[in-house]
């Protein structure tokens, strides 16, 4: 429609300069008429003498007749001008109707169209406005749905893989835990039952109060030589490997015994392990020994090795053999279905060795219980914290040196 409008708007211009320029023809047309007029009746009068009055008549005359070819110079140009605005205009007008009939439309279908074409932005800009009102008020679309849903759903199945991951990993290690915590509470019940027949005992022969201390020193002479011949028990049927004696037939895991140490040594060097044997009381599980300084990088490189791939970690603990401390730790590998031990002695005056957490989840409450008990801090753990005893529990109860702050206890 705006079109049209500019287009009437132009013809009626059009039309009103061409009426102006043709009334301007017509009075210079009229102009030259009289001025030829004038000039054609000086020319047939008589010879009679002219007045001064005839001589500025005259003098007029010639002053128009010699205005008069600026006048025509003025007239053509400006209907020179007028053709030639008129002739663009013809020929816009002209493409302006060429385009329109190529295009197969008329002029009602132009207008049809600007005002479909007016509707559509006025449709979509509804729409966006009402899209930017359901954002401000907290809505979303139909696609916005679709994709938190989509999101959701993959959210949820990360979790639950993760979630069965850790069930899995947490499996064995829990069974190790329940048959831990039934031989700590064996330990303690029999430990309490000695110290209560000693101080029955003590009651009866003694004769006072000095003999209720003595009968309590006893007791806790006692229990401390009980505990010394068990670690020497112990460490005797373990050997000086902390292993066991080994007998002439070679084990069925000498070759993955071999294949470890062949591995290890060839990415991480020979000075890593410090020894590597079968352990015979452990269905001879492949068992290395390795540095404190590389303990963390032997346990990642069993963890990422292609060769290896131990990616379970079924048990962690630690033992106090009064000159040392040592951290034990079993793996398997499914990919492989083949186990391994490792071991790494740490200093008792400061037991502190990496923590495994990062590489196993699993290894966290192991490795909270190995510090509750024995005191052994893990760096690098989330959160090592006492899973048994209370936090302001005094000492470690299964260090041998350990000493009951209440002896009532």
């Amino acid at each position: 429609m705006d079109e049209e409008k500019d287009l009437a708007q132009r013809k009626k211009e059009a039309a009103e300069r061409a009426r102006q320029l043709a009334r301007e023809r017509l009075a210079a047309k009229q102009a030259a008429e009289q001025a030829k007029s004038a000039a054609d009746h000086g020319d047939t009068s008589t010879g009679e003498l002219k007045t001064p009055s005839d001589l500025s008549t005259d003098s007029v005359t010639e002053g128009s007749d010699a205005a008069q070819p600026s006048s025509a110079e003025e007239l053509a140009a400006a209907k020179k001008r007028a053709a030639e605005e008129a002739r663009a205009k013809a020929a816009e007008l002209r493409r302006q109707r060429e385009a329109a009939a190529t295009g197969g439309a008329t002029e009602e279908d132009l207008a049809a169209a600007k005002k479909k074409a007016a509707e559509e932005a006025r449709a979509k800009a509804a729409e966006l406005r009402r899209q930017r009102e359901a954002a401000a008020a907290g809505g979303t679309t139909e696609e916005d749905l679709e994709l938190a849903k989509k999101k959701a759903a993959a959210a949820a199945k990360a979790k639950a893989a993760a979630l069965a991951k850790q069930k899995a990993a947490a499996a064995g290690s829990d069974d190790e835990l329940a048959k831990k915590k039934a031989a700590a509470a064996a330990k303690a019940k029999a430990a309490a039952a000695a110290k209560a027949r000693a101080a029955a005992m003590a009651k009866q022969q003694g004769d006072g109060a000095g003999d209720d201390d003595t009968a309590k020193q006893k007791a806790a002479a006692a229990a401390k030589a009980k505990a010394a011949a068990a670690a020497r028990a112990k460490a005797k049927a373990a050997g000086a490997r902390g292993g066991t004696e080994q007998p002439s037939s070679p084990s069925p895991n000498d070759p993955l015994l071999q294949k470890y140490v062949r591995v290890i040594e060839e990415h991480l060097g020979p000075d890593v392990l410090e020894d590597a044997y079968i352990n015979r009381l452990a269905k001879d599980v492949p068992t290395l020994v390795v540095n404190k300084e590389a303990y963390y990088k032997v346990a990642e490189f069993l963890k990422y090795n292609e060769q290896l791939r131990f990616d379970y970690l079924s048990e962690l603990h630690g033992t106090d053999f009064q000159t040392h401390m040592e951290v034990y730790v079993h793996l398997y590998s499914y990919p492989k279905r083949q186990p391994v031990a490792l071991k790494v002695k740490i200093d008792r005056d400061n037991p502190e060795i990496d923590s495994l957490v990062p590489l196993w989840p699993g290894a966290n409450w192991p490795e909270c219980e190995a510090y509750d008990l024995l005191g052994i801090r893990f760096r690098g753990h989330p959160n090592l914290i006492r899973i048994f005893l209370g936090e302001q529990w005094v000492g470690h109860p299964l260090r041998k040196d350990y000493e009951p702050y209440d002896a009532e206890v």
